[in-house]
């Protein structure tokens, strides 16, 4: 792990909402698990459903998801090599989180457009 990454894990206090994004927190790695969990999984897919990340910036958050064992690569041998991505059963203990954040997206969209039709 690099010196970036071990900085980006300091919780002096303990606390577990620090903690929780710490691991999953940013622009980026919630919607990238979303999708990996729609089967959107091939990084080319990703790309695709998510055109506002860089290239690197994907590849980059794909690595640290799999390094703290949210997801797991397979790499199939063939030719040309095929790679996917799946959710691992830790990452599977954060799909009621990222469904809990949906629901509150989608009421929240729903509140934010009706304050617009009022102005």
């Amino acid at each position: 792990m690099s010196q970036e990454r071990k900085a980006k894990d300091f919780n002096p206090n303990g606390c577990p909402v620090t903690h929780c994004l710490n691991k999953i927190g940013g622009k980026w790695k919630p919607v990238v698990i979303h999708l990996i969990r729609k089967d959107c999984n091939r990084f080319s897919m990703l790309q695709r459903a998510i055109p506002d990340i860089s290239k690197q910036m994907l590849v980059n958050q794909l690595r640290e998801l799999e390094a703290d064992g949210i997801i797991e690569r397979i790499v199939y041998a063939e030719v040309p090599p095929r790679v996917e991505y799946k959710l691992s059963a830790y990452g599977k203990t954060l799909i009621p989180v990222i469904d809990t954040m949906q629901e509150w997206g989608m009421k929240d969209m729903g509140k934010v457009g009706a304050d617009r039709a009022i102005r």
